[in-house]
């Protein structure tokens, strides 16, 4: 048995790849001891933990657009789209909570406090606390309040979580960063946009229905990409600092963050990429 710590990017819903990164990993006979994830990672680490991944999949793959309308509870406010409420009680319908230090692994989850800062790691109390602010995108999810603290998305400053594993004697740190960066040249970046705008999820598609036409470079388009371009250098700065044993990169433009409609195919290759990473990792160190 091979052991691992693995760690998980933030992403959106190019996170589901998460899911076939780990069903890859635990066929090939890995042994995942650790896990600590952001964002959507902290989410699928978090269910992974509870043992439950198999039902979460499920759950996810009976997922489509009405389901997901049904799961956006609309709270239009100054510094917020959604309360973020609803999609938490659904998942607690199917994993229960629990006690991060009751898991039979350890977790952690990371959030970034908004009023100094800093990054909060979650290392016990409520799982569903923790992913909850872990989750917590500016601007659309209501931030958590905790303490002192206002609680934001974790990869607003660490959307690679590798320092925050809990990596024992023996284990190979594996990573799998769903933000890579991707350059495929302009006419491969254009099919690429042209994607992207046709299959643009309900969420970004109801927003965007507010622009007039014609109008690309706008407020949502812009923080989108200011984003994007932020959680990829801090992605490839956490890389160059604590480099991972295993290295599995997706590409950040290959999915919309919103399109949890496409859980089969987003963890597919997330499979693939998995294998790939592991072939090349078994080729360079046998």
């Amino acid at each position: 048995m091979r052991d691992v710590a693995l760690v998980l990017s933030s992403g959106g819903a190019r996170g589901l790849a998460h899911i076939g990164a780990i069903e890859e990993l635990e066929q090939q006979g890995y042994r995942i001891r650790s896990i600590a994830g952001c964002s959507i990672g902290a989410l699928v680490g978090g269910i992974y933990a509870t043992g439950k991944l198999d039902v979460f999949k499920e759950w996810m793959s009976e997922i489509d657009k009405r389901k997901i309308l049904s799961l956006i509870d609309l709270q239009l406010s100054i510094n917020h789209l959604v309360k973020g409420e609803r999609v938490i009680d659904a998942l607690k319908e199917i994993v229960p909570d629990v006690n991060i230090e009751d898991l039979p692994i350890p977790y952690c989850a990371v959030a970034t406090d908004w009023e100094n800062g800093r990054q909060v790691e979650f290392r016990k109390g409520s799982l569903y606390e923790a992913i909850r602010a872990s989750i917590s995108i500016p601007l659309f999810f209501n931030p958590v309040r905790r303490e002192n603290m206002v609680l934001v998305d974790g990869g607003i400053l660490n959307p690679l979580p590798l320092e925050q594993g809990s990596r024992m004697v023996g284990d190979r740190l594996v990573a799998v960063n769903v933000s890579s960066s991707y350059w495929g040249g302009p006419t491969e970046l254009k099919r690429l946009a042209e994607h992207r705008r046709q299959s643009r999820s309900l969420v970004v598609g109801t927003l965007m229905s507010l622009i007039p036409d014609g109008i690309d470079f706008n407020y949502i388009t812009l923080t989108q990409r200011i984003v994007s371009l932020m959680i990829q250098r801090n992605a490839q700065l956490a890389i160059q600092l604590y480099k991972p044993d295993v290295l599995v990169n997706i590409p950040m433009n290959r999915f919309g963050s919103f399109e949890y409609d496409k859980m089969e195919k987003i963890a597919r290759i997330g499979r693939a990429k998995m294998r790939k990473a592991l072939e090349n990792a078994e080729y360079t160190n046998p």
